[in-house]
């Protein structure tokens, strides 16, 4: 049973050891500013099945190739740093500090979310009867992306003698953070140099063995007695298997307190304006005054991050507080894996943070529920995550082009250069199988980007970026959905086969053996969104612009015209009057025994692995991982979505929307954190109590577990940011059309009141929701006006105002 941390104001606590949830307590306490990021593993631990000490660099991948099946199989991986962590003591004559040997007397881990700190507060009794009180403060800087820092308080109770303290930088680790990698290369590392850089500080410089990644990094450890550098120290140089450090020796007295400081930088070849890694890291060690000063740097880097982000729930209840609370972790998780020293890093949005291995630090298109909330706080973050994309525009042309296609094709999982990182085959756990893998198939990803890009357009009114690069990307899909869909004569219609869509369950049909699905509804609906989309696009730029873009892409009067067809002609499968079939042919799957599934095995949310695993095949049955059709719901008004099917010539009424939703939600297995996120929105004014309900379930994801075991190998990054979202934009019903923002808000019974600011066209606006008002404040500034709509009114709102208006549901 998964015991849930305390939560206490801005603070998440666990009480007591507890060595079978310590790896998803780590992934929850991971420390990180957007340049890398550590787990929340004690200082002495070492990598095992207990604990997990991961440490990962934004961008930081590797390949390596291993032997599966009988093939080679190479995959890319975000790498496990070495690990600057290791600091623990021992008695002169007895064991070094181990969590499973001692008698706990205490025992309190605490994340402090609102100022990105890590605290142990730890009191045991070891094998001999010594007792000691050990406090140990943790963080990982927010203001200075290259330092983190650490300081023990350490108060021998009942004994004194001699104490070693060893503290150093381990470069001997691998991956080793998802069991069932554990058959692949895990070892990404090579130690390049090890030495002692002053007396008291120690240098490791390393690098990756594929991408010749280069690395360094620096600790300066100091011991403090009564506030002053203690005496009567003695320090030896330790150098084995990777490590290099320092066994710290010198007396200590029965009630005498020490503090212990260790300060650690991190450079990479990555890193702009440095010299070279390892001196640039050596110096700033050198250069810090000590953890008070760096602890109060990070209290305001962190203090000035909330004031920005922060969302005050209220509710009649006690119960609100705790999701107030983990709503806050979703952002904190957010903030340290893309922060603003994120910026012109040249990195993507890793599906699981920089939190742990899992998905191997690829990026999805999960960033569709993560860029959103970057937009409406730092936009600055979102731009530099769409250069991300950009920058590998020529790779995704090459994608399509193997294909015999044009324009770009983006890749299902994205890595370092942008080529197709998929995994040809998967492991499924519960039968030990390797079995092939085709969700590289799923091609809505670049209807994923083009939605990302003008989304940030829309909020931001960035016509320089869309002059640059947001038209050119945008353009470049367009021309690949063109290509890609192919015209039916029989059906009079166009139509997209081979492909596969969000649910993932389903990748073939059951009677075929080739890969992939028909007319996937969300493929063929967001390709004919994109085809419009591309258009606008066009209108936005200047005539200069316009013509030199569509020259250098070869596109003519002819393939606008084919645009502009598809867009009208696009072949959408129905079935049973009115629900939008997932794809051709899926009324003609079997209906799942969902009862007696959930009797026999409980936790059914991958399906496809218990089906596989009995011999079964998914794919003979209605029954999805997660939202397809009800995506279309959930990126798209009710307005937007009868626009798009009124053009393609299809009957679309609002009552379908409640039909669909209710269709799939009762086929749906939610094997995707994603999953809840979707249905809590698309129902959150249909059904609020439902809508409330999947909202908690999407909210608890991770620190619950729900999903069983997989959070210790990294959190689920869109699923948090969703939450966040749901709240920010799903119940204030915030929407972006034509240069308006409009609001039209709705919030579930169980939620009183929201407020939270958000950025829009250079102001920033604090919104405050009830159930019988709306405010919405604009600070002062120098930006134009801006206008707001509710309920088909619009008002204009100058720097300095706030609009009131009163309302009851």
């Amino acid at each position: 049973m998964m015991l849930l941390p305390k939560t206490l104001g801005w603070q998440m606590e666990y009480d007591g050891w507890n060595p079978e949830q310590q790896q998803h307590r780590e992934a929850l306490c991971t420390l990180g500013n957007g340049r890398f990021a550590t787990r929340g593993a004690f200082e002495g631990a070492s990598a095992g099945d207990t604990h997990y000490p991961g440490s990962y660099m934004a961008g930081g991948f590797n390949r390596a190739t291993s032997v599966v099946s009988g093939r080679n199989v190479e995959n890319e991986d975000l790498v496990n740093l070495p690990n600057w962590l290791c600091l623990n003591f021992k008695p002169a004559d007895g064991d070094w500090l181990d969590f499973d040997q001692v008698e706990w007397l205490e025992y309190k881990q605490v994340l402090d979310i609102r100022h990105g700190t890590l605290t142990y507060r730890l009191w045991f009794r070891d094998p001999a009867g010594r007792e000691t009180r050990l406090t140990s403060q943790r963080l990982v800087h927010m203001g200075d992306s290259h330092l983190a820092a650490l300081h023990w308080r350490f108060e021998p109770l009942n004994w004194s003698g001699k104490l070693v303290i060893r503290s150093g930088i381990d470069g001997g680790v691998e991956n080793l953070g998802v069991a069932r990698y554990r058959q692949l290369e895990t070892k990404h590392l090579e130690v390049l140099e090890a030495r002692e850089s002053a007396t008291d500080s120690v240098t490791l410089r390393s690098m990756t063995n594929q991408s010749r990644l280069d690395m360094a990094h620096a600790a300066r450890t100091r011991v403090y007695r009564g506030g002053e550098l203690a005496s009567g120290v003695e320090r030896q140089l330790v150098e084995e298997n990777g490590f290099i450090g320092h066994d710290i020796e010198l007396e200590c007295q029965q009630g005498e307190i020490l503090e212990v400081e260790k300060i650690v930088s991190f450079y990479s070849g990555r890193d702009r304006a440095i010299c070279e890694p390892a001196l640039d890291a050596e110096w700033a060690v050198q250069r810090v005054e000590g953890f008070q000063k760096l602890l109060e740097c990070q209290l305001q880097a962190w203090e000035r991050y909330w004031h920005w982000w922060d969302i005050e729930l209220e509710a009649d209840t006690n119960g609100v507080l705790e999701q107030q609370l983990v709503l806050r972790l979703h952002i904190f998780h957010l903030l340290q894996t893309t922060s603003l020293h994120t910026i012109d890093l040249d990195v993507g949005v890793p599906a699981r943070g920089l939190h742990g291995e899992a998905y191997r630090g690829h990026i999805f298109w999960d960033e569709l529920f993560i860029l959103p909330l970057l937009n409406l706080h730092m936009p600055e973050i979102t731009r530099s995550l769409l250069m991300y994309r950009y920058r590998r525009l020529p790779e995704a042309r090459w994608g399509a082009r193997e294909l015999g296609l044009r324009g770009a094709m983006y890749p299902w999982q994205s890595g370092s250069n942008g080529r197709e990182e998929s995994q040809f085959l998967h492991l499924n756990p519960k039968s030990g199988r390797w079995l092939p893998d085709t969700t590289y198939k799923q091609r809505h990803v670049n209807a994923a980007i083009v939605h990302n890009t003008w989304r940030y357009y829309e909020v931001t009114g960035d016509s320089e970026f869309l002059g640059f690069a947001g038209a050119e990307m945008i353009l470049s899909i367009a021309q690949f959905w063109s290509s890609l869909a192919q015209f039916n004569p029989t059906k009079q219609r166009y139509e997209i086969c081979g492909v596969v869509g969000p649910d993932e369950f389903h990748t073939r049909y059951p009677d075929r053996e080739e890969a992939g699905l028909d007319n996937n509804a969300y493929t063929n609906v967001m390709a004919v969104w994109c085809l419009l989309t591309a258009q606008q696009a066009l209108d936005a730029l200047s005539p200069t612009l316009r013509s030199d873009l569509l020259e250098y892409l070869g596109i003519d009067e002819a393939e606008l015209q084919r645009w502009d067809d598809i867009s009208r002609k696009m072949f959408v499968p129905f079935h049973d009057d009115g629900i939008i079939s997932q794809y051709e042919g899926y009324e003609q799957l079997e209906e799942l025994d969902w009862a007696g599934y959930r009797e026999r095995y409980g936790d059914i949310h991958r399906l496809d692995r218990i089906l596989e695993a009995e011999g079964e095949d998914v794919n003979r049955y209605k029954a999805s991982k997660q939202a397809d059709v009800l995506m279309l719901f959930y990126l798209f008004s009710a307005e937007k979505l009868e626009e798009l099917f009124n053009r393609l010539g299809y009957n679309f009424a609002p009552e379908m929307i409640r039909r669909n939703i209710e269709y799939y939600e009762a086929r749906t297995s939610h094997g995707s954190t994603l999953s809840n996120i979707v249905h809590s929105w698309v129902l959150a004014r249909s059904d609020r109590q439902r809508s409330w309900d999947l909202f908690d379930n999407a909210l608890m994801s991770d620190v619950a577990d729900v999903q069983g075991g997989t959070t210790k190998e990294g959190i689920h990054l869109g699923a948090m940011a969703g939450t966040v979202d749901l709240v920010l934009r799903g119940y204030t019903g915030l929407e972006l059309r034509d240069g308006v923002l409009w609001l039209n808000p709705l919030l579930p019974d169980g939620l009183k009141q929201t407020q939270h600011k958000v950025h829009y066209r250079g102001h920033w606006l604090t919104i405050l929701v009830n159930h019988t008002r709306l405010v919405v404040s604009l600070e002062e500034g120098l930006c134009p006006p801006i206008t707001i709509g509710y309920r088909d009114k619009l008002y204009t709102l100058e720097q300095g105002q706030s609009l009131e208006l009163s309302y009851y549901e």
